[in-house]
């Protein structure tokens, strides 16, 4: 990775707290930003459709947190942010599927079933981000 380390870095020192700090929050917001979008536009569209909304809000949110105090990446932002939304698509899939099952077949509001997915999906993005999101080629 190409630039200085965010500011986060410089104060704990380790990319994997820095990033697990930066998740916590994105966590919690991502999570606020899909409680906001069901108790609005889900009781008229529907817990999917609460689920697409919440994770454009989420993305953008996460891309510009991670970018900006973990990875401190410089040029890319647009190639960064696609290669960023790759590894969100995988945790949407995951959510797409997961979610229905917990809300139609477990019974579970769609805010529980949420909070339960949330592990999962933390699992598949810090691979996919520490990985591929911000990766740069080493310079000789």
């Amino acid at each position: 990775m190409s630039g200085p380390d965010g500011p986060l870095l410089r104060l704990v020192k380790d990319r994997r707290v820095a990033f697990l700090i930066v998740g916590v929050i994105n966590t919690v917001v991502g999570f606020a930003w899909f409680a906001l979008f069901e108790l609005s536009i889900g009781r008229v569209w529907g817990y999917m459709a609460t689920l697409l909304f919440a994770h454009v809000a989420s993305v953008l949110c996460a891309f510009v947190l991670y970018r900006r105090f973990v990875f401190r990446v410089r040029g890319h932002v647009w190639i960064d942010l696609a290669r960023f939304e790759s590894i969100y698509l995988v945790s949407l899939g995951i959510n797409a599927l997961l979610l229905p099952l917990l809300v139609e077949l477990a019974g579970l509001q769609p805010i529980v079933a949420q909070a339960l997915i949330v592990f999962v999906t933390t699992i598949v993005s810090y691979v996919g981000h520490s990985r591929f999101s911000f990766r740069r080629k080493k310079v000789s």
